[in-house]
């Protein structure tokens, strides 16, 4: 039995597998808090190839990229398009140093800077090559700089420096951080036809994890990358920080969708195995937010008028304690504002509390 209780942990395999008819699917390493690979997906044609999420910003992930491309008997001159599904650096990195190396296109959602450009460092960010030499005090700086105020009273807090410093070592040689976002070529709305791979696949927006989500959809023969959007043993995170007034019923209605598509055969997700059912997958995250909404509504009755904190320490466990995590209770409780089970109000210290 495996020692990693959620798929989506495994540390990345160096096997090619045939997922679907001209789909490979190769993992690319990453280590981060609950992930240990990226699914890359290559759509082979007449062109060479398009690859889907080509992973992490950094030489360790573009080696192994070339790498597992040999395998496959291609190379990195043959990819011709990079395909993005949303603006988180385990899916965008990669493209800097395939732009460098093919000139390759990157086909995204018509959103996919609209989140991170929000994120980003302010006017006068120093530059990268300085930054990987930095003290930890500069660090610091740079961490204060980043942190920014959240609608529930308190401030984002930036990465610790160690992580701080390991997104540093991946930046391209350009000068760009690894945070900067590629340009992209082309970009796709919703329901629009995408030609990839000797297949149209049907673009599908699914905003929820980020406003930008992108999944695409081959009706031929049922097949569906998912990305980040419904994996299959975790769920992604939904941050109460996007500029929409309830995000986790956005993320619902996108989750809906996907119960609603017919003839789906195969779901190839960005993190995690290849599964059948997206419908009965896509419930069963719906369920389990709903699970998360009923432990707020019996909290509430102890700690009522209590603020994002009070009842992130009720909805997570103590090692999950922090920005991400006051940020998904947030949108709960934005939720179930908008349901009108919870009236906001905003104590002396600026902080919103929620009684229900």
């Amino acid at each position: 039995m495996s020692e990693y209780r959620k798929q989506e942990q495994e540390p990345a395999s160096d096997e090619i597998t045939e997922v679907a008819p001209g789909v490979l699917r190769m993992q690319l390493p990453i280590d981060l808090p609950g992930l240990g690979h990226v699914n890359c997906y290559l759509l082979e044609d007449e062109r060479g190839l398009a690859v889907v999420d080509p992973g992490l910003p950094g030489e360790e992930s573009f080696t192994a990229l070339g790498q597992r491309l040999g395998t496959a008997g291609y190379k990195i001159a043959d990819v011709h398009t990079a395909v993005v599904t949303h603006s988180h650096p385990d899916h965008f990195g990669g493209v800097f140093r395939l732009r460098e190396a093919t000139d390759c296109a990157l086909l995204t959602h018509h959103d996919f800077r609209s989140l991170i450009e929000r994120r980003e460092l302010d006017e006068g960010e120093p530059d990268s090559a300085d930054l990987a030499l930095a003290s930890d005090e500069d660090l610091e700086e740079l961490r204060e700089r980043w942190s920014r105020p959240t609608p529930w009273g308190t401030k984002v807090m930036p990465p610790p420096v160690p992580i701080l410093r390991q997104f540093l070592a991946m930046a391209p040689e350009d000068g760009r951080t690894a945070f900067s976002l590629p340009e992209p070529s082309v970009t796709v709305g919703d329901s629009d036809v995408v030609s990839l791979g000797r297949r149209e696949w049907v673009a599908l927006h699914t905003p929820g994890h980020t406003n930008d989500h992108l999944c695409l959809f081959d009706p031929a023969d049922g097949t569906v990358l998912s990305g980040d959007h419904v994996l299959p043993t975790i769920t992604p995170h939904i941050s109460g920080m996007a500029a929409v007034e309830d995000p986790l019923e956005q993320f619902f209605e996108s989750l809906r969708r996907m119960n609603d598509l017919d003839g789906v055969n195969v779901v190839l997700p960005a993190h995690g195995h290849p599964f059948a059912d997206l419908g009965g997958r896509a419930l069963e995250i719906i369920d389990h937010h709903q699970d998360r909404l009923d432990i707020l509504r019996e909290a509430s009755t102890e700690i009522g008028g209590g603020t994002v904190e009070a009842y992130m320490q009720r909805l997570f466990k103590e090692r999950s304690w922090g920005s991400m995590a006051e940020s998904e209770t947030f949108a709960h409780l934005q939720h179930l504002s908008v349901l009108g089970e919870a009236e906001v109000t905003t104590d002396d210290a600026g902080l919103q509390r929620f009684h229900f």
